[in-house]
């Protein structure tokens, strides 16, 4: 989400001027005071090895694609205050997907021209005449949303440009000659461009959010652009505006089968609240995206389909040129919520992203999932690891050998077994009464997550009101987690990554425990916890 139109309430009562003005860049680059040190802060709240901007604000990454030993990560950013404001593209980058290291920022705004979310692609063949020497130019298509035009009310606010770089991604010059590249055809949400190589068709494949649709075009050298079709209108999740489109081909595990996956998120109207992303699965004829027929009563059944049941994953987007020799689809999004983003108890920086995922499709009878789960590049960290082949209780069980890890840096893997028709309730907890619960309802078949008493959770009225639920299909005989913490949030990946919750949390002091309560036996199977050194 980017345009103001869509901000809270609350937002626009900090950025109107008594005269009726409105001067964005002033006003959002106030701070919100809060009641911790910076220090405190910086010990407290800055992720371990999730992606933090040094200063700032960050919300959706941008741009994604690797190049000569690196991934290159962009994400929309306001390196001068810690609320959403003028849009730059921030950069990282990466050799191993975890440990990043943050450079200086690639693309600034113009005047009340604001860099919007986008991709980049590597243009190997130099189809678009813009690389120079032997490196292949990297092309980055954005939006560029005109504030002038917003303030006036104007329809015709966002357009389409693109910019190059010619030294793999590390500095990059706009296309003065050529932008727009795709003008605005009358929509007023118009935005977020995902490119892609399309092999099977030998053409560059643009997906844009268009208000309340995905809009496809095609390219031979991303500068001149058709419009091809669009999808999406009364289909799956509409709670909102359309954002953050994902489009890319990707083979069906274990088979030579290939279909296309279409990722879209959406703000409001997620699976649990606010900002939320959705997919949908089909085929691609060169033209037209159509649904998987299987998939398509799915939607209908569910209304909608989420990469994510989390409050906090959103705008995600995978990486362009991974090697063949890789071959993973690698994905990554933003991990907070517009619901309270701007209100989170950080000062200096707000916002982290999600831990780099691979995506893998997989086909249930006659139907496709989608599953997601952490890069195993993040085991090469592991420091410390504690295992137990079984471990049994009833009623309560508190799981002693996690107090012997740094809860704030870890990986947790179980298998939960034998399991009833009953609620399994895992508590983090801390000994200043503050406690994070995730578990499994056996009862009413759902996997939930319930961070009420979790800390500081009074800066918004909808960070905690709800417990966060993820539907399962019947009765559960055993369930295998992954746990990823870090100080500030957790993900947790449900059997195998057919399930995934991505939740952050503020706590006054780190979780130190961990325990399992249900009215039966409880049995865990292969505990591993897992300390993480990331420096």
């Amino acid at each position: 989400m980017k345009s103001k139109k869509h901000l809270p309430l609350a937002f626009y009562s900090t950025i109107l001027l008594s005269v009726g003005g409105f001067t964005p860049y002033l006003a959002v680059a106030q701070t919100t005071a809060v009641s911790i040190s910076t220090f405190d802060e910086e010990q407290m709240y800055r992720p371990n090895f999730h992606f933090t901007p040094k200063k700032g604000w960050m919300n959706d990454p941008n741009g994604m694609f690797y190049a000569d030993g690196k991934y290159h990560l962009f994400y929309q950013h306001f390196p001068d205050g810690n609320k959403w404001g003028p849009m730059h593209w921030g950069h990282a980058v990466s050799k191993d997907l975890i440990k990043w290291e943050e450079l200086p920022i690639a693309i600034y705004p113009d005047k009340d021209k604001y860099i919007f979310s986008g991709s980049a692609v590597v243009d190997t063949h130099n189809t678009s005449g813009l690389g120079i020497g032997k490196t292949a130019p990297i092309v980055a298509v954005y939006t560029l949303h005109d504030m002038t035009k917003e303030k006036e009310n104007k329809i015709d606010v966002e357009q389409q440009d693109i910019a190059f770089s010619n030294d793999n991604g590390f500095t990059w010059q706009k296309f003065e000659e050529g932008n727009p590249v795709i003008k605005n055809p009358g929509i007023r949400d118009f935005r977020d461009p995902k490119v892609t190589w399309d092999e099977t068709h030998k053409q560059w494949i643009m997906v844009l959010a268009a208000q309340d649709r995905s809009q496809f075009y095609k390219s031979k050298d991303l500068k001149s652009w058709e419009c091809l079709s669009d999808f999406g209108k009364n289909i799956g999740a509409h709670g909102g505006v359309w954002e953050c489109p994902d489009f890319f081909q990707i083979k069906v595990q274990w088979t030579n089968e290939t279909k296309w996956v279409l990722i879209q998120s959406l703000n409001p109207g997620g699976a649990n609240g606010g900002s939320g992303t959705q997919y949908f699965i089909g085929d691609f004829d060169g033209t037209t995206f159509t649904l998987d027929p299987n998939f398509a009563k799915r939607v209908e059944q569910e209304k909608a389909v989420w990469i994510d049941y989390g409050k906090d994953n959103y705008a995600g987007v995978t990486w362009n040129n991974v090697p063949n020799a890789d071959g993973r689809r690698l994905f990554i999004g933003w991990m907070s919520n517009w619901d309270y983003a701007q209100d989170v108890p950080t000062n200096a920086w707000r916002s982290a992203t999600t831990i780099t995922r691979e995506i893998q499709l997989i086909k249930n009878g006659n139907d496709y999932i989608l599953v997601s789960n952490p890069v195993n590049e993040i085991n090469k960290y592991v420091s410390k690891s504690i295992k137990k082949k079984n471990l049994k209780g009833k009623g309560n069980l508190s799981i002693s050998e996690a107090g012997k890890i740094d809860l704030t840096k870890a990986i947790i893997d179980f298998k939960l077994k034998n399991l009833k028709q009953d609620t399994y309730t895992f508590t983090l907890s801390n000994d200043k009464g503050e406690s994070l619960t995730f578990g499994i309802n056996n009862s009413d078949h759902y996997l939930f997550v319930d961070r009420s008493k979790s800390g500081k959770n009074d800066f918004s009225e909808k960070f905690a009101a709800t417990i966060t639920k993820a539907a399962l299909n019947g009765n559960q005989k055993e369930g295998v987690f992954k746990i990823i913490l870090d100080k500030t949030s957790i993900e947790i990946f449900y059997n195998n990554g057919e399930k995934v919750i991505t939740e952050i949390f503020f706590t006054n002091h780190p979780f130190t425990s961990l325990s399992v309560s249900s009215k039966d036996e409880i049995e865990l199977n292969n505990f591993v916890i897992n300390q993480l050194n990331i420096n």
